[in-house]
């Protein structure tokens, strides 16, 4: 008979196989027809938000957590810069519904957070997840392609690479 021990390593190493496992979408992929719920309980559809012009979908660990802060207030401070560029942006966890909204209304985020808790739109993008924190990465689509994507996305600077990005397009 196995141990306590020797079971849980097993789950638990099956857990972070599979969701190493995980493959990005590829540039050129079109954007996922994948609908979640956000910080007000509206269902978005990403696929609607993202067919014509651009769209940034960034993932992010976990709500009001020091690196995840710094990604959203990048975003958010430099949201003038982006929406005159024509930058829709959807930040994603695996939060609940009720800590998107105290993120987005603690921090004065401008833009919708999408709570994934169940994973829907961390599946269909390929963002490796583990234990309901998904790893932080971004995707850029113009005209529902996907023209773009940050594997080891930035905190601090990603609007800055955004911006970058789209203007060479």
């Amino acid at each position: 008979m196995k141990s306590i021990a020797q079971i849980f390593t097993a789950v638990t190493a099956g857990v972070f196989a599979s969701s190493a496992m995980a493959e990005p979408i590829e540039v050129g992929a079109a954007l996922p027809a994948v609908e979640q719920k956000n910080q007000d309980d509206q269902a978005v559809k990403i696929s609607e938000v993202g067919k014509s012009g651009f769209l940034l979908v960034y993932f992010y660990p976990k709500a009001d957590t020091p690196g995840c802060t710094k990604q959203a207030c990048s975003l958010r401070d430099s949201y003038a810069a982006l929406t005159d560029k024509g930058v829709k942006i959807l930040g994603v966890s695996m939060d609940k519904v009720p800590a998107q909204k105290a993120f987005k209304d603690k921090y004065k985020l401008p833009f919708d957070l999408l709570a994934d808790s169940d994973g829907a739109v961390v599946n269909a993008f390929g963002v490796p997840n583990t234990m309901g924190f998904s790893k932080r990465q971004a995707f850029l689509f113009k005209d529902g392609k996907l023209v773009w994507r940050d594997l080891a996305a930035a905190t601090d600077k990603q609007a800055e690479d955004v911006l970058k990005i789209v203007e060479a397009k």
